[in-house]
């Protein structure tokens, strides 16, 4: 019995580990060309963005709450910072503006959420579906090209042989981390997923804490969609659609509870990658694209299923 215990545990802990090395086992004995070192910066890169957005929908889980309104977020970023390098506004006043406004678009679901009394599913969804009408009146629901700009090193330049992208990823993942386990807001943002009642009682301003994790959601998001403009050096009004499945996918096989109050940001880019690599090798397979969305919609089922299982052990252990 104590063994099937301490597999379980071995299981619950190291898993998410273990089904990205199985992934790429498999993927790599199916073809030739994942485990190259082109592809495998290629999967970086592409896991880049969504990495980026998942710090932010870590920090929003974690206060039990969600934000479906990431994507949305980042098609208005990415078609407004082309509509302004177009309009020749200069590139540092456009970063700044547009991630003005990303914040803003998150401190709008906070508000509706701490003074509406809205929950988050259902602001967030709302949301989502008019950012992304705004995407769409922004430009017409044509996409943006022919602009000059100055910010493509940020999608497609090169540090030492690592892409720009990837290299800003991995330090908003450290800054994150440190902003969530070594700073008092941070175990603000735990205590309050873990028993919102219980951190008002011990003072802690809960609209405040809610605030701060939105506006932090708003921001990456944005950021993520400058990024993506870099990339593709075209603002398109589609630009993020259907990202905030992958965000929340990854984070939650990552180990961040849906639930609120739990989970290591280090461990949310393992499931990051497993978003990636699971990508990448279905493509080199030339597996179908709806097919693709089966499998990931699956993956997303199972992820929260494992959340669950996890919860109900930790409280029948109590």
């Amino acid at each position: 019995m104590k063994k099937q215990i301490k597999i379980i545990d071995f299981i619950t802990k190291y898993g998410i580990a273990m089904v990205l090395l199985i992934l790429i086992i498999l993927f790599s004995s199916l073809s030739r060309n994942f485990l190259t070192t082109e592809n495998i910066f290629n999967i970086l890169r592409q896991v880049a963005i969504v990495g980026i957005m998942s710090v932010g929908m870590a920090v929003v889980l974690i206060t039990a709450g969600i934000d479906l309104s990431v994507g949305s977020i980042v098609g208005v970023s990415c078609v407004l910072t082309a509509k302004l390098l177009l309009a020749g506004v200069n590139a540092l006043l456009v970063v700044i503006a547009t991630l003005t406004i990303s914040i803003i678009f998150g401190l709008l679901n906070a508000f509706f959420i701490n003074e509406l009394k809205i929950p988050p599913l259902i602001t967030t969804l709302g949301m989502m579906t008019t950012l992304r009408g705004v995407a769409y009146l922004i430009t017409g629901g044509l996409p943006v090209f022919g602009f000059k700009t100055s910010i493509d090193v940020l999608g497609k330049g090169y540090l030492w042989k690592v892409p720009v992208p990837v290299i800003i990823m991995i330090a908003i993942f450290v800054v994150g981390i440190l902003f969530l386990e070594k700073t008092k807001y941070g175990r603000y943002i735990y205590g309050v997923g873990g028993n919102e009642e219980a951190s008002r009682l011990s003072g802690i301003n809960i609209k405040k804490i809610k605030y701060i994790a939105y506006s932090i959601s708003g921001l990456l998001s944005g950021f993520a969609g400058i990024i993506l403009l870099a990339r593709i050096s075209s603002g398109t009004p589609k630009a993020g659609q259907g990202y905030e499945m992958d965000v929340i996918t990854a984070v939650v096989l990552g180990g961040v509870s849906i639930s609120g109050g739990e989970g290591k940001l280090g461990f949310a880019i393992v499931g990051v990658l497993i978003m990636g690599v699971l990508t990448n090798g279905m493509i080199l397979l030339n597996i179908q694209e709806y097919v693709q969305w089966v499998i990931k919609g699956l993956v997303l089922i199972a992820a929260v299923a494992l959340d669950r299982f996890v919860q109900s052990r930790r409280l029948s252990s109590v």
